[in-house]
């Protein structure tokens, strides 16, 4: 079992900077692959970013390309996602996720997640 909790949400004018954070217990993080997701209400959970296990591998959704960077500290058993230039669109919950089956590879559906924190709202104003 993978314990997440991610922190570091709230609320931020357009243009802002937010930086989430995730940390991990109950298994060793080295061997996860790491994923961001985000949802609003009524639609489908979305992909964000992912880093594989050594953070040699990363990818980012068209939408946060150039503006949200993904990264991760095993040593202390986190990940982070730095998120510049925010706007009114990228309001959502956050979510962080472990995949324990495909450590090299990054997946974007979140059905190949194994393990969700509880979510952080971002809310950006315009």
């Amino acid at each position: 079992q993978v314990q997440l909790v991610e922190s570091g949400g709230g609320l931020v004018q357009a243009g802002g900077s937010l930086r989430l954070s995730c940390a991990a217990s109950g298994r060793t993080f080295s061997t996860l692959g790491m994923g961001w997701f985000r949802q609003v209400p009524g639609k489908e959970r979305e992909f964000v970013a992912g880093i594989s296990w050594s953070g040699a591998n990363i990818d980012y959704a068209d939408s946060v390309k150039g503006r949200f960077t993904i990264s991760r500290d095993n040593a202390k058993n986190t990940v982070h996602l730095q998120m510049n230039s925010l706007k009114p669109e990228d309001t959502a919950v956050y979510y962080c996720a472990a995949d324990d089956l495909r450590p090299m590879i990054i997946s974007r559906l979140s059905r190949h997640y194994d393990y969700w924190g509880q979510g952080t709202q971002v809310t950006v104003s315009s």
